[in-house]
């Protein structure tokens, strides 16, 4: 809901200069190949606008992503009508899990994607052959535009009215939407996988954001320091001196974090546990787990069974 009303709102909020919602500078529809209203995952309906029709009347469409644990995201109906429009040279957009919709359509082979940390692993289980990114807010490759989801939305709706409208436009809408600036693709997605002191290094977010997104490769530190720009002793000086850890900590942190998440969250066996997050035995990964908790993977399970186990109440 938050990535439709965005992209949608910038839109309005550029397209006239009385805020009276009028459609002066650019215009928009939500499209579907019925008349039903379209349920968001939060429970607020929409009402389509228009059907599908011609794709080559629109300058972009957008593909807005709901929840992935349905069969079917979009009818089949839509899924055509995006492929047509990659056919005519039409720009396609991915917004949130639109993504997973573009790449499920078969339009994102040979492209870049992005799409949120929070579904980097999802994305990378189902789509294996697609190169992916998680740390920038939005990527465009050719005619294809994905992006992370959230306000990073409107980012990107905004850079779309600077460039198709005009650099007052889009100020009148960040403005109006009390955004300090509209930030770059490239800007760094919002998270950060362990707790780090604030207004941190962006070399270090980077370094954090690659090793989240490889946890089960588990890369090496230095080919990390790589892709952030830096070199190895560059990046170990860099950790040492503004969180008082070295990289190889961090990158344990990370793995430790999420190995507690699966372990209370998910019946998946230690020996699967260990392997999603980089080692190559339970035995090793039990020990490293205690040492980092003060129990075992199978304690905190049964803990975590124990808190949610219902409790009989005797007269």
């Amino acid at each position: 809901m938050s990535a439709f009303a965005l992209f949608a709102d910038t839109l309005r909020l550029a397209s006239d200069t009385d805020d009276r919602s009028g459609r002066l500078l650019c215009d928009w529809d939500v499209l579907s190949p019925t008349s039903h209203m379209i349920r968001s995952s939060c429970g607020v309906q929409v009402s389509p606008t228009s059907g599908l029709g011609d794709p080559k009347r629109f300058d972009y469409i957008v593909a807005i992503g709901g929840l992935l644990n349905v069969e079917e995201q979009l009818p089949y109906e839509a899924v055509h009508f995006l492929r047509l429009a990659h056919q005519k040279n039409v720009k396609l957009i991915g917004v949130c899990t639109g993504s997973f919709i573009l790449a499920d359509a078969g339009l994102l082979a040979g492209s870049l994607a992005c799409v949120s940390w929070l579904h980097h692993s999802d994305f990378k289980a189902r789509f294996p052959d697609i190169r992916l990114t998680s740390q920038s807010l939005f990527v465009e490759d050719g005619n294809v535009t994905t992006c992370a989801g959230g306000s990073a939305v409107a980012d990107l709706a905004a850079l779309l009215v600077r460039r198709h409208v005009g650099a007052a436009a889009e100020r009148n809408a960040i403005e109006i939407l009390q955004l300090d600036r509209r930030r770059d693709g490239s800007d760094l997605q919002s998270r950060t996988p362990i707790a780090l002191p604030v207004h941190c290094d962006r070399r270090i977010r980077a370094a954090l954001l690659c090793m989240e997104e490889n946890i089960d490769d588990r890369w090496e530190i230095e080919k990390i320091a790589g892709h952030v720009g830096v070199s190895r002793r560059q990046l170990e000086r860099i950790f040492h001196s503004k969180t008082g850890f070295s990289p190889a900590t961090a990158y344990e942190k990370i793995r430790m974090r999420k190995a507690a998440l699966l372990v209370e969250r998910t019946s998946k066996t230690m020996i699967e546990i260990a392997l999603d997050v980089g080692f190559a035995s339970s035995a090793h990964f039990c020990r490293r787990f205690r040492l980092n908790f003060g129990m075992t993977p199978h304690q905190l399970r049964e803990k975590m069974r124990n808190r949610c186990r219902p409790t009989a109440m005797a007269d």
